[in-house]
């Protein structure tokens, strides 16, 4: 009668860290896929704007803007890693919030006028929305990576 050596489990795979050029990708698909987010969101909100039942304005605009910012804020930061990932989209949106306050249409009408409280609430708690986020995020601690 022969021993044989019980068989021996394979050996196991220690996870290896994520590449530094996939990471790089994700990062910076993570910068576009939200400055895309916020060119849709701010075109929405403002086509959302001048919305009325029965002649009185809903402010559903005002709505979408913290919503929709705040997602846009949270994913930025999520997916970059990095708290500096909000400057681009709210730079974005406040350029779209600038050019529809000064730009005429081709018959001379203002895509936001003075005169339209919601268009400028929307335009004030959008912003305030990105301001809080930023706030927020750093008040909390950065996370260590290992």
């Amino acid at each position: 009668m022969t021993l044989e050596a019980p068989a021996s489990a394979p050996p196991t795979e220690e996870p290896q860290p994520p590449r530094a050029g996939l990471e790089r990708v994700i990062r910076t698909a993570g910068v576009v896929i939200s400055l895309l987010a916020t060119v849709v969101s701010a075109l929405l909100e403002l086509f959302l704007t001048p919305l009325r039942i029965g002649g009185t304005p809903i402010g559903v605009a005002i709505l979408v803007a913290a919503v929709a910012n705040y997602a846009i804020s949270w994913f930025a930061v999520t997916t970059v890693g990095r708290r500096w990932a909000l400057a681009p989209p709210w730079g974005l949106w406040t350029a779209f919030m600038f050019f529809a306050a000064g730009g005429r249409t081709t018959e001379g009408d203002y895509l936001v006028s003075g005169k339209d409280w919601v268009a400028l609430v929307m335009i004030l708690v959008g912003s305030l929305t990105f301001a809080v986020y930023t706030y927020r995020a750093i008040l909390r601690p950065a996370v260590t990576q290992p």
